[in-house]
C-alpha cells in the first residue's frame, strides 16, 4: 500500500519505520521544511527519535500535495494543538477525485477551542473521507526497535478498518478493530491525564500501594467520564484505555508521567520548563479540558478535579492526596 505519515515526531517516525518494515511504500512528511531536509540527509530523526535510522525506501516529503497523490492510507501524527492548521493544508492539497481508503488519527488530545475529538475535526475538514483512530500502548522507541506491541483501530467503516488492520499488522505490531471511535479517542486522551497523576505519586514517593490504588480508581473514573460522553465501558478496559494507561503511567520514557514527577518536586520549575520542551505533554491541556467538560456536564470526577487544581497551582500535591483520601466513604464501583 501507499502510506503517508503527516508529522515527524517520535510516533510518526516510528510508524514510518514500522510500515516500511511491513513492505509498504512510505512517505514521511515533517511539518517543517528544515526538519525534512535534515531527516532526508541523515536518515535519522535526531530531534524526536534519535538512534533509529530510516530505511532508504522511506521517502521524506517537503510538500503535502505530491505526497498525498495516490495515498491509500494517511496517518496524521501531529500534536493535537497542531491538527487544525494541518487539516487546512490537507484540505487544500488532497485530490478528492482519488481519495485515500482511510485517514487514521494518531493524535491523543482535544481541540483547544471546541474541545472536539481529532476524528470530529478531520471529518469536518475532509467531508466524505473515511476516518479512524489508532490508539494503544505504543512507545515510539520500542515500536521503532521492532519490540512487540498491540493497537486498536476504531472507526465506523468495517471494510476500511479491516484493510488497514491487515496493512499494519505483522510480526511486531498486532492491530485489533473496534467500532467505538468515541471511547477509543477519549481513552487515549484521558490516559495522559492520569499518567500525570501517576508521576505525582512517583515524585511524592507515595509507594507502590498508593500508585496502584490511584490508577485503579482513575480507571473507574475514566470509564465514568467516557460512558457519559458516548463511549462504551468495555473500550476503556482495552488497549486504548487500560493498556495505554498502564504503559504511560509506568514508563520511564513517558512525558506525561515525567511531568507529574517534576511537578511534585518543583512546581515552578516544571511549569517554566514546559514552554521550552520540544515534545508536547498532552496531559496538561487534556486535564484542563476534561475538567471543564466534567464540570459543565456535572460528571463526578474527583481525581480529575484534584489534578486540575494541582496543575493550575491552586493546590499543593500533598494537599491533593489528603483531599482524596478523606473524601466521604463509599462502596467500590
Amino acid at each position: 500500500m501507499n502510506t503517508v505519515i503527516l508529522g515527524a515526531g517520535a510516533w510518526g517516525t516510528a510508524m514510518s519505520i514500522h510500515l516500511a518494515r511491513q513492505g509498504h511504500s512510505v512517505t514521511l512528511v515533517p511539518r517543517r521544511a528544515d526538519h525534512a531536509l535534515e531527516i532526508a540527509s541523515s536518515r535519522e530523526n535526531r530531534d524526536y527519535l534519535s538512534g533509529h535510522f530510516l530505511d532508504m525506501s522511506i521517502q521524506v516529503g517537503l510538500e503535502l500535495a505530491p505526497a498525498l497523490m495516490e495515498a491509500d492510507l494517511i496517518f496524521i501524527a501531529c500534536p493535537s494543538k497542531g491538527l487544525p492548521e494541518l487539516l487546512k493544508n490537507i484540505s487544500g492539497s488532497l485530490d478528492t477525485q482519488q481519495p485515500p481508503k482511510l485517514v487514521l488519527s494518531l493524535c491523543k488530545g482535544l481541540d483547544r477551542e471546541t474541545l472536539r475529538r481529532p476524528s470530529e475535526l478531520i471529518s469536518q475538514a475532509l467531508p466524505g473521507i473515511k476516518v479512524a483512530a489508532l490508539s494503544g500502548p505504543t512507545n515510539a522507541g520500542e515500536v521503532a526497535r521492532g519490540l512487540p506491541a498491540a493497537v486498536v483501530l476504531a472507526g465506523t467503516d468495517a471494510t476500511a478498518l479491516e484493510e488497514a488492520q491487515a496493512a499494519i499488522s505483522g510480526a511486531t505490531l498486532r492491530a485489533y478493530t473496534s467500532n467505538d471511535l468515541i471511547g477509543t479517542e477519549i481513552g487515549g486522551t484521558l490516559k495522559n491525564v492520569y499518567a500525570v497523576g501517576a508521576g505525582l505519586c512517583d515524585g511524592l514517593g507515595l509507594g507502590s500501594n498508593a500508585k496502584a490504588s490511584f490508577l485503579t480508581r482513575s480507571l473507574q473514573e475514566m470509564v465514568r467520564l467516557g460512558v457519559a460522553l458516548g463511549g462504551r465501558s468495555e473500550t476503556f478496559l482495552g488497549l486504548s484505555g487500560t493498556g495505554d494507561l498502564m504503559a504511560t503511567a509506568h514508563g520511564t520514557w513517558s512525558r506525561n508521567r515525567g511531568y507529574g514527577e517534576e511537578v511534585a518536586r518543583d512546581f515552578a520549575g516544571a511549569k517554566a520548563a514546559l514552554a521550552n520542551r520540544k515534545s508536547v505533554v498532552e496531559g496538561v491541556w487534556a486535564t484542563e479540558a476534561f475538567a471543564r467538560i466534567a464540570h459543565d456536564r456535572k460528571i463526578d470526577a474527583p481525581i480529575l478535579g484534584c489534578l486540575d487544581s494541582i496543575l493550575r497551582g491552586d493546590l499543593e500535591p500533598r494537599a491533593g492526596v489528603a483531599a482524596l483520601m478523606t473524601r466521604d466513604l463509599k462502596r467500590e464501583g
